[in-house]
Parts: C-alpha cells; structure tokens; sequence
C-alpha cells in the first residue's frame, strides 16, 4: 500500500511485530561496548560490516536506535542509504572530504549556507581542491555547463538557496552534469520532511540539518547525508573510518520529531502566509524573498518541483533603510528571538548586511515563523517597524 507523507512519518521505522504486545517507538540502545556469543559470531560481523553491511558490533558503529533513525530518513529522502552526523555542518563537511581529493574541481552556488562556504575557502582551497562559485538562479544549469571541467568533482548547492532563496533546475543541473565524473549534491535543509526530494530530481547527495524542522524543538543538533546507489557506500564507508557517531538520546528525540512534522510544518507555513501577506502591505518593505510568492522569480521552479513550503523567508526593506534600521527593528522585537537556526517552535529573526549574495535594495532582514498566533507576531513586528521610524540617519 502507498503511504503519503502524513502516513509515511508516522509509521516508517517503528517496531516491527512479532506477534507479543510491544512499545510504539524503538527502544533507545546506548552502547559503547557489544558483547559477543563467541570469536567466530564477531568475526562474523566484522566481515559483514567491512563488506557496507550494517551490525551492531560496535556502539560508534551505530545502534538499533540510530539505525531506526538511518533508515527513516532513508525512507523520507529516497536513497540507498543514511548517515548521521553531530551536526548539519559536520555533514555538509563529510561530503567534502569523502569525495573530494587535491586537484579536483568543486562548482558551488554563490547561494549556499554560509559556514560551507567557509569550509571551501578556509579548507579546501589550501589543500589543493579548486573551488569556483556560480551564481544561482534561473540560469544556474547553463552556468553549471559552461564551467564544467575534466577535473569536476562536484556540484554542490543549497535549494532553495541560503538567505536569498532563489531556486535552481536541479533536473536541469543534473542533465549537464551527466556523462561527466560529477556527483551534484544538494543542501535539503529547507526542504526535508518530503517538501523536495532531490535525489528523485536527479541529484546524488542530499544533506538535511535535522536540528531544524525534523527536529524541531530547538535542543538537538544532528545532520544526515542521503546517497544514491553511486556514492553511498563510499560516504558511509568513510563515515566510519573517520569515527562520525551520533548520541542514541538524539536519534531518539529526532525519530520523535519526525513523527509530528508534518503537523508543524504545515501549522507554521499557514502562520507565514498571513505574516507575509501583512508584511507586504507596509511602506517600508521593498519584497519578500519566499519561492511560494507567485511574484517570486522563482515560483515557478518551486511549483513544479516542490510539495510545499515551510516558514523561513526574508524582507528587502526599501532602499533608504541600512543596517541600522534592521537592526533596530530586531531590537525592538519581543517575541521574535534574535537567534541563529530555525525550524523550532519559536519565532526568530535575523539582520544580513545590504550588498552581499546578490541581492539589491536595502538591508535584509531573514525572519522564522513559529507556532505562535500570527495576530501575536504581526503586532510585534510592527513594533521593529515603529522603532526603524527613530532612528536618525
């Protein structure tokens, strides 16, 4: 029977019936240490595991309960298979060093998240990896073609894009990287929990922050890498031999996070759209950057290939406004956190320098929508708006 994604995270990776009456959820497993009935049984496992099987021989190898964890967001991103990382960024690098070696050529958007760029410049440009950016957009894909390389490793990029949430053809992408020794690898952040699903566009990597919305309480950091059959085993094989182990508590809490995604997603985008719709309506905003627009330049590239949306989106203010109006506005705000990550339950709104990834106007302000009462966190951000009106300048 098909399950929908409603269905599908409830569902995917519960204990399985044995017949006896049995818990809901997977037991959480903490183990460092694995005891064996004799030599030959962990002999045994040790092969199967060097062989890209997976056993639970050793706590850092994983256990029952990041397995349960491994193969739900297998289910959910639709790859061969799932590892997990302490952190979103921590996956992000993986990617990186498990495909990339001293004189290869890595593409990335100007676009992507921001401490990955940092791993490119501050990283891999001193150990030999040549790392060239493109712009994003509507024409990322000739962009991709035309600076494609014998020496091209890699095509890496967030999408929605970081902060400016431009969409790229990832189809399109993936049809100029073919034939070549290029692997594309995509950033799913913004779009996990079934709303993109890059590797079925072609892509052979996705990595999801599951501290943001699979999570989704604001206490856990973690980070997956989904493969297909082309490079999976090889990111998992390396996974392991550089020790990259995630707390089984963790697994557990996002497992549980999964469970009501769904639900919070949706309750929070519906909680963006009147927030948005007001915002548009205030003399002081220029655009909303946010792909579900119809007047966003890449609503139409969302449409086709997207299942939604979530709440994160930025605000152009006009012109005339800089910084220091942002962040007045952020100051000024008392139930919008100023804070870095999104996807929790809380409201949070951030300030981004005028003039930087390509956009033009004024200062930008990045804002994640929660689960409060939209009336609630329209009225407070008409308090930033007030506070913007008083500062001189």
């Amino acid at each position: 029977m098909t399950k929908r994604d409603k269905t599908r995270f409830v569902h995917v990776a519960r204990p399985a019936s044995n017949g006896e009456a049995g818990a809901v959820n997977p037991s959480v497993v903490r183990a460092s240490t694995v005891l064996y009935p004799s030599t030959a049984h962990l002999r045994d496992l040790v092969r199967r595991r060097n062989a890209g099987e997976r056993s639970f021989s050793y706590g850092a190898k994983g256990t029952p309960t990041t397995f349960a964890l491994e193969d739900a967001i297998t289910e959910v991103e639709g790859g061969k298979r799932t590892q997990l990382f302490a952190t979103g960024l921590a996956a992000v690098a993986h990617v990186f060093l498990s495909v990339l070696k001293p004189g290869d050529h890595v593409l990335l958007a100007e676009t992507i998240y921001g401490p990955a760029r940092q791993i490119a410049d501050d990283y891999l440009k001193p150990r030999g990896i040549v790392c060239e950016y493109y712009p994003g957009g509507a024409a990322a894909a000739a962009e991709v073609a035309r600076r494609l390389r014998p020496e091209t490793r890699l095509v890496y990029l967030d999408n929605p894009g970081s902060i400016v949430f431009d969409v790229q053809d990832l189809p399109a992408i993936c049809t100029a990287v073919k034939g070549s020794n290029a692997l594309v690898a995509v950033d799913n952040t913004w779009g996990a929990a079934g709303i993109y699903r890059p590797l079925a566009l072609g892509a052979d990597i996705s990595v999801v922050a599951l501290t943001k919305y699979i999570a989704g309480h604001s206490d856990i950091t973690m980070g997956s890498v989904t493969a297909n059959e082309r490079i999976a085993d090889q990111l998992w094989r390396d996974s392991h031999i550089l020790g990259q182990t995630v707390s089984p508590d963790d697994a557990y809490n996002v497992l549980r996070g999964l469970r009501t995604v769904s639900a919070r997603i949706a309750q929070a985008h519906t909680h963006a759209m009147e927030v948005i719709a007001w915002l548009q309506r205030q003399p002081q905003v220029e655009r909303v950057l946010f792909p579900p627009l119809e007047s966003d330049p890449g609503h139409t590239l969302w449409k086709r290939d997207f299942n939604g949306a979530i709440s994160l989106f930025s605000v152009i203010l006009k012109p005339q406004y800089k910084i220091e109006h942002a962040n007045a506005f952020i100051d000024a705000l008392r139930l919008f956190g100023i804070g870095a990550s999104w996807g929790g339950y809380e409201s949070l709104a951030l300030t981004y320098q005028q003039g930087i990834r390509g956009w033009s106007g004024g200062a930008l302000i990045r804002l994640h929508v929660g689960l409060e009462d939209p009336a609630d966190l329209i009225d407070d951000l008409g308090l930033g708006f007030a506070a913007m009106g008083a500062v001189r300048g």
